[in-house]
């Protein structure tokens, strides 16, 4: 029998991987990409939707914009944000129904 080669993943793909899945752990950033997976919004939109404090939305904007996964556009003095990463947010429309079709409850 042959020994297969185990597949290595490089250290820029781990590493990318790693802050991806680092982002999307956090229930904040969760709920401001599934507002912005519904709709381009602005700062104060995302904030009022999500009962949130502006600077705590600007904050997580920040750390989701740093790493591809939302976008922004500007119209007069407003900025928009929408969401930049399909897979991404793929696989967070995937977590989210996975967790709706009762996986939730059997957790621990």
């Amino acid at each position: 029998m042959t020994e297969r080669k185990k597949a290595e993943l490089d250290e820029d793909t781990l590493f990318t991987v790693s802050r991806i899945f680092k982002a999307v752990s956090d229930p904040t950033r969760i709920r401001i990409l599934y507002l912005l997976s519904q709709q381009e919004c602005s700062v104060s939109e995302i904030a009022g939707s999500l009962d949130l404090q502006q600077s705590a939305v600007s904050h997580q904007l920040r750390f989701l914009k740093n790493l591809r996964l939302v976008k922004s556009r500007r119209s007069g003095k407003t900025i928009y944000y929408s969401e930049e990463d399909e897979h991404v947010m793929n696989l967070l429309a995937q977590t989210i129904d996975h967790a709706r079709h009762g996986y939730a409850g059997r957790i621990g």
